[in-house]
């Protein structure tokens, strides 16, 4: 582990863990490298509010307590970084009872999202090369794509120009209501907060392809324990 940088001045693990990853960004850097992001530029894209120079301080910081590593141009979790799994998605179970409210205007990021759902989307059960999703929303005038070629997903602002095989039409807040476990799919499609358009055989698998937020079952457990 690096040397220790005293924040509080106590004499107390916990004290000494809040010196490492006490900080807001350092947190959400870990919760996206643990759910999958490695690569500078990308965790860059899914922490739009953090400046590069921020991030690139705050991995050094990371590394030099060893809690990231590198290999090659990737950020890796180390043994005492994947160990903060239970404490970062603990934190996640907490907010989803206890502070997770409706979303506030500057809170919803139509090309945030997007990234987000491209990072979970399971291309396992995709048979060909290329599959392309269109997301258009009511309420923001830029489009989205994202592009599945080879079982890689990549996420397009402008026209690809390849067929489209299912297009998803939604306002912001519903389609992160759906992402974050608030809304089932299945009920905003029937209350048409989202439309999907595409052959049979896509849609009715949509909810296979596009998987939801790592912390959609804690949000979706809080909101049933709500209404019992």
């Amino acid at each position: 582990m690096g040397r220790h940088d005293p924040g509080a001045g106590q004499y107390c693990p916990i004290s000494r863990a809040l010196d490492v990853v006490g900080e807001r960004w350092s947190l959400l850097i870990l919760r996206d490298m643990m759910t999958g992001t490695t690569r500078f530029n990308d965790l860059a894209r899914g922490l739009p509010g953090l400046s590069r120079t921020l991030l690139t301080k705050r991995l050094r910081h990371l590394e030099r307590f060893g809690v990231v590593g590198r290999s090659g141009t990737q950020y890796v979790l180390t043994p005492s970084g994947r160990a903060l799994e239970p404490v970062v998605f603990g934190l996640a179970q907490w907010g989803a009872e206890w502070t997770f409210g409706d979303p506030l205007p500057d809170e919803l990021d139509a090309q945030l999202l997007v990234w987000w759902m491209h990072s979970r989307v399971d291309t396992s059960g995709l048979v060909g090369e290329r599959h392309v999703l269109h997301l258009r929303f009511a309420d923001d005038a830029r489009r989205f794509w994202i592009v599945v070629e080879h079982g890689t997903p990549s996420v397009c602002m402008s026209d690809p120009g390849f067929p489209v095989d299912v297009t998803i039409s939604s306002d912001v807040a519903s389609l992160y209501a759906v992402w974050l476990g608030r809304l089932p799919l299945p009920a905003a499609l029937r209350s048409g907060r989202v439309h999907v358009e595409g052959p049979t055989t896509m849609t009715r698998r949509l909810d296979e392809v596009l998987q939801l937020s790592p912390v959609a079952p804690f949000v979706a457990a809080a909101r049933r324990a709500a209404t019992v």
